[in-house]
């Protein structure tokens, strides 16, 4: 049956408005808990657990006024209106559409009346962590905690014997932690050594610059950004990138691959726990490959951002339960927030619209989160691929990259034989922004979501280090690797829209993304795959295994971000002189242009105090405005002493801009 989703330009999946007051008698919860494995007897009953046995668990209240926020999407994703773009704080979006804070302290003492020990609370009133007894837990839910073997696999898991009820007189969208049925799978491959040569798994000439001419991630920021043109030199300067983990990771890995490269990581990296789960991994207990793979590719795309912040949840060790809300929450509350979040995990929730909240945030708040589409071929024969079909985040595919050189520009691309992608397993309905796509796609639905949305290079191509073991060459691949690429391109993107003076992140980007596709640029913004792929192939336009393919260089960034503006910077050197009365002292002013910008630069001086004189020679830099002027400044025997900011003015090109030279005139 198809999930009903109020459709802006997001989809925005329907829940229940507010957690608004209700009556005392038992209340179900927005969404289902009871695994079917569990439900239909598949999987057997064989034990309970104890009752003194402790848990975490995080309670879930559901958003505020939702027709409210489906109208603010709406509103904020659409080109023509005035609201385009003009995000929320994490603040404002908890003042309009977050619990309010009654709802939110009725909550608290609930789980206090049921014995439970609050041991977490959220700036944005959406979750609430407690511990408590198995027993207490089972008390405050109406529910069994039960053991089961697991049908498939040799081993067993607790869950709920039926749907959580409450009776708290306020509405609980979920409870999450509640089940360990789902083991959560990274989504890379790793070939078998004995079996193919590390030169036997590259099937095409790639040619990458690390070892035994194995990518990095530096390489596909050449082949997917720069791509030959000198002018591209977008770093993700002031941008900030999140990363979804299950486990923790031991930074030495980090340290180790760019010592072996001969590179230097300059981005300040965060290790953050949103639960109990320790930010270090190390073998034989814990495997850090994922965690490692989703940093160097990232960093590889944006070497200049401000920072990359690892969230890291509990579920990537066995026996855990799956802290997802705890991660996301804690992505959607961040101080400051990170614009471009990536998931390189897939699970399977009891219901897929768990975790809907957090992605709407998301949008709401200017986010935008990628997740990999995996590496089972087509979605109809995976085991599961959730939330890479969901309609709330951007799906990543993979391809088979070939460049010209080492770190030298794209040369050609083929879809990944392994690639995720079809039809939304969890029959989502189409999003309104993908129905044109659909439509011309001979193989997708007309009427649920199609996936993926975008691709990158998956093939066994990459040089990767992790778990504190030798590194090894062309044996990993998967869209583990395509889809932290994408957040930084996404990063580079943000960089240039705030450069070309807006104020705000791009956000959501499929609705953009769709709507280049359709254009008459889509050739020249994006690599469309032709051929290859997973068992759906790929074609010309959209398609199920690469989705609208990958990034062209600086082009498909020009069309999401706008062309750069033309600009340009003052420096002054020295900035601070000493001058006697009676002397002349010199700063060398040089400009730097940017973007486009083609024009001559005025130089004038202002706040020079009496006395002081300033000449510029020349004084006007010659176009294209990228050049240096000598500052003459000459005090007077009769100016007075003391410390004065003489403010130096470039114009040109209708540009303003200015640096200041602070002078300290002495006897």
């Amino acid at each position: 049956m198809i999930r009903r989703l109020n459709v802006f330009l997001l989809t925005i999946v329907a829940i229940v408005s507010g957690a608004t007051i209700v009556s005392q008698a038992q209340q179900s919860l927005l969404t289902r808990h009871v695994r079917e494995v569990v439900r239909n007897g598949q999987a057997p009953l064989v034990g309970h657990l104890p009752a003194t046995q402790s848990m975490r668990i995080v309670l879930v209240l559901p958003h505020r006024d939702q027709a409210g926020l489906d109208d603010f999407l709406k509103e904020v994703y659409d080109p023509t209106s005035p609201s385009f773009r003009q995000f929320l704080t994490v603040g404002e979006f908890t003042a309009r559409f977050g619990p309010s804070q009654e709802d939110y302290d009725a909550l608290i003492q609930f789980a206090k009346s049921n014995g439970l020990t609050v041991v977490k609370t959220s700036r944005n009133r959406m979750n609430l962590d407690v511990t408590g007894t198995v027993a207490n837990i089972e008390k405050a839910l109406h529910v069994t905690m039960g053991v089961y073997q697991h049908p498939t696999e040799t081993r067993t898991f607790f869950a709920p014997d039926r749907e959580p009820t409450t009776d708290t007189g306020i509405q609980l969208f979920a409870v999450g932690g509640l089940d360990t049925y789902s083991r959560p799978k990274p989504m890379y491959t790793r070939l078998d050594p004995n079996t193919v040569s590390a030169e036997g798994a590259r099937s095409n000439a790639t040619i990458g610059s690390g070892p035994s001419d194995s990518f990095l991630g530096s390489d596909m920021r050449a082949a997917y950004y720069v791509d030959g043109n000198s002018s591209a030199t977008l770093t993700g300067a002031g941008q900030s990138l999140g990363l979804f983990e299950f486990v923790g990771t031991d930074l030495t890995d980090l340290t180790t691959y760019y010592k072996n490269v001969g590179q230097t990581n300059n981005v300040p990296i965060t290790l953050h726990s949103v639960d109990t789960q320790s930010t270090l991994c190390k073998e034989p207990s814990c495997d850090d490959t994922e965690q490692t793979i989703d940093m160097t590719q990232a960093l590889g795309m944006a070497p200049g951002m401000s920072s990359l912040v690892m969230w890291i949840g509990t579920g990537g060790l066995s026996g855990q339960t799956l802290d997802d809300a705890g991660i996301l929450n804690g992505m959607a509350t961040a101080s400051p927030l990170n614009a471009q979040l990536s998931c390189s995990w897939a699970w399977n929730p009891a219901d897929p619209t768990t975790d809907d909240p957090y992605f709407t945030e998301f949008a709401a708040q200017g986010q935008n989160f990628f997740t990999a589409a995996g590496d089972d071929g087509n979605w109809a024969h995976a085991e599961f691929v959730w939330p890479a079909d969901s309609p709330l985040i951007v799906s990543v595919g993979g391809t088979d990259l070939d460049t010209s050189s080492a770190a030298g520009p794209w040369k050609s691309e083929t879809g990944w034989s392994d690639t995720g992608g079809g039809i939304s397993p969890n029959k989502f309905a189409i999003p309104s922004w993908q129905v044109a796509a659909a439509a011309g796609c001979s193989k997708c639905s007309q009427t649920y979501r199609n996936g993926p949305d975008v691709s990158a290079n998956a093939n066994f191509t990459f040089y990767v280090c992790a778990d504190q073991t030798t590194c090894t060459a062309n044996l990993y691949g998967g869209t583990s690797f395509a889809t932290p690429m994408w957040a930084g391109y996404l990063a580079l993107a943000n960089e240039q829209y705030l450069l070309n003076g807006n104020t705000s992140t791009l956000g959501f980007i499929n609705p953009a993304l769709y709507a280049i596709g359709a254009s008459s640029s889509y050739d020249t913004d994006f690599h469309d795959i032709t051929s290859g792929g997973n068992t759906l192939g790929s074609t010309v336009g959209y398609d199920l295994s690469t989705g609208w393919g990958s990034p062209n260089g600086d082009n498909l960034l020009n069309a999401l971000a706008g062309a750069p503006v033309g600009s340009f910077s003052l420096k002054a050197a020295p900035n601070k002189i000493k001058i006697a009365q009676g002397a002349t002292g010199l700063s060398k002013i040089t400009s730097t242009i940017t973007g486009s910008f083609d024009s001559a630069v005025a130089l004038t001086a202002t706040g020079q105090p009496t006395g002081v004189t300033v000449a510029f020679k020349p004084a006007s830099i010659a176009a294209p405005g990228s050049g240096t002027s000598k500052m003459e400044i000459k005090v007077a025997s009769t100016a007075k002493t003391g410390v004065s900011t003489i403010t130096v003015t470039g114009t040109g090109g209708g540009v303003t801009e200015t640096t200041t030279v602070e002078i300290d005139v002495t006897d």
